[in-house]
């Protein structure tokens, strides 16, 4: 390390072959892979040569998220039922707008990096064969899915996190990434490396600024969850997107967020057998009184109702597609359409579901074949739901008590959330983004097209950070950073940011925390499950005019403490630009309804006859799926330029290579390097 000052300000300079930037799974596992690599390669401590760089170990959706028994997505390992890579892939992109070629690599490696998992500890169950058991999720026509129970991608993160301390890789914690350093332009542009601001040390009057010099930078901080009001994302999961837009990464399809039902109070997904035990699901006014079955109003009979409810366990997403004939993501629009009347929705695992008069009483013996005899062979038939749930999958249970919440005594308030990102940054088959030597893996890389089977992103951040390690270790090799130690426009950056962060103290702009309140506010608005293109135009004209605020007036920050916040509420502002000038974009193709989002018209297919437009009275009306799209891929780059500030094109997915080569010549590509070429 080496100290110098920029603009009156001592700037600490690290250098390293390669930085990972973030702490969950994702980047743990790529920073152990680099140095799994390296040690093959012969090279003496490669842990010198590696670091990891991150707002805090505790923090992200890796560490923080999860749900009923957080899946883990993979090949299938039955003895009995036959997968095999062609037939993952194929899942994979069946709703389109997927890379195939990334489809198939995550099939290729799935079972090699699940078994790396198994190998640093992480819990996974077996039979006593050794058969690791699993079960069919959402999107899933195989047994592919299983699970070490809620905390499964904690228990991932802490796994390879002990890996990595041991293997010796240092670990920068409490450090807020504040700018992306880059150097030349056009195809000669690259990413230089990062300036941190060190969070432990804001209670002093000044910032203790980080630079980060990398000759390969992997960017795995997650998706940008503090853009919503209404989200299951943990707090504080903001994501690097508004840094990574300014330092020139292309992303792709940014419009195919996941939405589904969680838990505000403990933000936590309310999938698989919480619904499964089919809960009562009731309103209340504001102050928690007035009690109202509400989805006894659209439903004919308790048999169907009943079997929505417990079909949206594996049916969990928001989907637009099981709305019409009372299908299970009726339920989602239900729940919104009573928030938007400013009622509150609660799941209660005491009471089982509440008709009308005219309806039959809940029976368990009632519902319709797929949920009684799936209640039956898990011996879940008792009177309530919770003690179908605790009959079920205890830990389920367990959870919600860690957090203060007795699902035995207490209903569990809930909404539809945001919950995931199937887009992101554009990468290629070794993850490698549109900047050379720049990667991206987990939920930061947009592999997943429109829809995906729960848990397929817990193993393309593996994969992704195998593949990426791979590729750098073989291609760019292991040495440090070569960038001279006075760079002309390294250092023009961080005398730059210096200086923004000075101004800032005396800025007589908004504060971080009313920035960050209205992105979330107008994000809830139009950019989440339900979508109008006049609103999403007029709320993209609102995200740039607060943009445009920020560069003129600054941020108040009175503190040095404050300046986290303000440097996440700038680059987030930015985020939200690139969201909804994509999705602007993809409705004025009349892309209607797909994925997890729901598009609004007059003029489309009404969603219930008594779900009604409040402006018109009309029944409420949706465009259904554009599925001409399916076969093209939204890329979005920044350009400060143009009017909107990015630029969004249309471009075809990569198709899988034809044919396979016989064993010798492609022996010999392995042990010449030339699979690393094609």
């Amino acid at each position: 390390m080496e100290t110098r000052q920029i603009a009156s300000q001592q700037i600490a300079f690290h250098r390293y072959n390669t930085v990972v930037v973030g702490a969950g799974a994702a980047g743990m596992n790529c920073a152990v892979h680099l140095y799994e690599f390296m040690k093959r390669k012969g090279l003496e401590a490669p842990q010198d040569r590696i670091a990891i760089v991150t707002r805090g170990l505790a923090l992200g959706a890796s560490r923080m998220s999860g749900s009923d028994k957080q899946t883990y997505y993979k090949l299938g390992a039955s003895p009995n039922v036959p997968d095999c890579a062609k037939a993952f892939a194929d899942t994979l992109t069946a709703a389109g707008c997927c890379h195939a070629d990334l489809a198939l690599a995550e099939g290729i490696n799935s079972l090699r990096e699940f078994y790396h998992l198994v190998q640093a500890g992480v819990a996974f169950p077996t039979d006593s064969l050794g058969t690791f058991i699993g079960y069919k999720t959402d999107h899933d026509p195989a047994e592919r899915a299983t699970s070490a129970g809620p905390k499964t991608s904690k228990f991932m993160s802490e796994n390879l996190q002990r890996q990595a301390e041991q293997y010796g890789i240092q670990i920068f914690d409490s450090q807020e990434a504040a700018h992306l350093l880059t150097t030349g332009t056009g195809k000669s542009r690259r990413i230089a490396g990062i300036v941190t601001i060190d969070c432990a040390t804001t209670a002093t009057s000044n910032c203790v600024i980080n630079v980060f010099l990398a000759a390969n930078v992997v960017l795995a901080a997650g998706g940008p969850g503090e853009l919503y009001k209404t989200s299951v994302y943990p707090r504080g999961q903001v994501g690097l997107h508004g840094l990574a837009f300014q330092a020139g990464l292309a992303a792709e399809n940014l419009t195919e967020s996941q939405f589904g039902l969680a838990s505000v109070k403990f933000r936590w997904n309310v999938s698989g057998t919480y619904m499964q035990a089919i809960p009562r699901l009731f309103s209340t006014d504001a102050d928690g009184k007035k009690e109202h079955d509400f989805l006894a109003d659209f439903f004919p009979s308790m048999k169907t109702m009943a079997t929505d409810i417990f079909l949206k366990g594996y049916q969990w997403p928001f989907d637009p597609q099981k709305i019409e004939g009372l299908k299970s993501s009726l339920i989602d629009v239900l729940v919104f359409n009573e928030n938007q009347k400013g009622r509150r929705v609660f799941l209660d695992f005491r009471q089982n579901p509440i008709g009308t008069r005219s309806m039959q009483p809940f029976n368990i013996d009632e519902l319709e074949p797929e949920a009684f005899e799936y209640l039956r062979d898990a011996g879940a038939t008792q009177k309530t739901p919770i003690e179908r749930l605790a009959h079920m999958n205890p830990p389920a249970v367990e959870i919600y008590q860690e957090h203060g919440i007795d699902l035995h005594k207490e209903p569990l308030e809930i909404a539809v959330c945001a919950q995931h990102n199937n887009g992101g940054f554009a990468v290629n088959k070794w993850w490698e983004s549109s900047i050379p030597h720049t990667f991206v893996i987990g939920e930061m890389a947009g592999t997943h097209g429109v829809k995906r089977p729960g848990g397929s992103a817990l193993n393309a951040g593996q994969v992704g950070g195998l593949r990426v390690a791979e590729y750098i270790v073989h291609v760019y090799g292991s040495d440090l950073a070569h960038l001279p130690k006075r760079n002309s426009e390294v250092e023009q950056q961080i005398q730059g940011l210096v200086e923004k962060l000075n101004r800032w103290r005396t800025s007589s702009g908004r504060t971080p925390q009313e920035v960050i309140e209205e992105i979330q506010s107008r994000m809830t608005a139009s950019a989440a499950h339900i979508r109008e293109e006049k609103d999403a135009t007029e709320s993209l004209r609102q995200a740039i005019a607060l943009w445009r605020d920020i560069g003129d007036r600054g941020l108040a920050v009175k503190d040095a403490q404050s300046v986290r916040a303000a440097i996440q509420a700038e680059h987030l502002a930015l985020a939200s630009i690139a969201y909804l000038k994509a999705i602007v974009d993809l409705l004025g193709q009349d892309g209607g309804s797909r994925g997890s989002y729901l598009v609004l018209s007059p003029r489309g297919v009404p969603i219930h006859p008594d779900v009604l437009d409040k402006a018109t009275g009309e029944p409420l009306a949706f465009v259904p799926e554009n599925e001409d799209l399916r076969t093209k891929i939204q890329r979005v780059e920044y350009d400060k330029h143009t009017r909107d500030l990015f630029r969004c094109t249309m471009i075809e997915p990569r198709m899988v290579p034809v044919g396979r080569k016989p064993f010798e010549p492609a022996w010999r590509e392995y042990r010449e390097g030339d699979i690393y070429q094609s």
